[in-house]
Formats: structure tokens, sequence, C-alpha cells
């Protein structure tokens, strides 16, 4: 696989759209980083990390609209690819949707959102936006 979080992204996209309740993703560092942030921020319902022997694996429940069966999560975007990686400063984080979404961000410190980066003045790959 060339580009795990791409395909992160695209599973949890395909799970959304065929409006299923649990997705199951193969683990990594970065991936349980991105699901934590998911989470931290209202995304997703919940999360479980399984550890198989191998790989491992995360189950992620997804959140919908009790009424009206409407996701969470819109739209989810890979910014930096691994054919052309997307790097800010500090002082050029990107705003996704004037701060109603979150861009998440791989840092010197970590994997954060844009908001803690801009508050830990760092900047970094700029992974995925989130609305």
């Amino acid at each position: 696989m060339t580009d795990p979080i791409a395909d992160f992204l695209t599973r949890l996209r395909n799970a959304i759209m065929a409006n299923h309740r649990v997705v199951e993703i193969p683990a990594s560092n970065v991936k349980k980083e991105m699901t934590k942030i998911l989470k931290d921020k209202g995304y997703i319902l919940n999360y479980k990390f399984e550890d198989d022997g191998l790989q491992g694996k995360i189950k992620i429940a997804l959140k919908y609209h009790p009424e009206s069966k409407i996701p969470a999560i819109k739209d989810l975007k890979r910014v930096s690819k691994p054919g052309l990686r997307k790097y800010c400063g500090a002082t050029e984080l990107p705003r996704v949707l004037n701060g109603l979404g979150i861009a998440i961000l791989s840092t010197s410190q970590g994997v954060m959102t844009d908001k803690e980066a801009r508050q830990k003045h760092v900047g970094g790959e700029v992974l995925c936006f989130v609305y």
C-alpha cells in the first residue's frame, strides 16, 4: 500500500456513504492518533484498538444524527500525498471552512489539529481536512 492515510480516509468515507455503523481499519501509530483526534472533536462515536498479534486493527463506531441519519463527517480530504507533500509553517496554518472544520497535521510534537498547532506555534505536514 502506497498511502495508508489515504486508505484510512477512503475506508471511513465509504463506510459513511454506505451508512455503516462500524468500520474496521488496519492500525498504525499515525492512524491511531488521527482516530483519537476524530473522537475528541466529536466526528466519531467511539473507537477500539484490537491487537491481533500482527499489525492490529482499529474499530471505529461512526456517528450519525439520531433522527435524520445524517453523518457527523461531511467530507474527508487528503491534502499531503506521497507524490506531493504539503507543509505549513506556524504562521500559515490552514483554516477549514473558517474554523468549522479541522485540519490534522503531523508535527515534530506529534499529530494534532490546526488549532492546537497554532497554540503551540508549530508547523508541519498537513495530512487531511475534516468537516
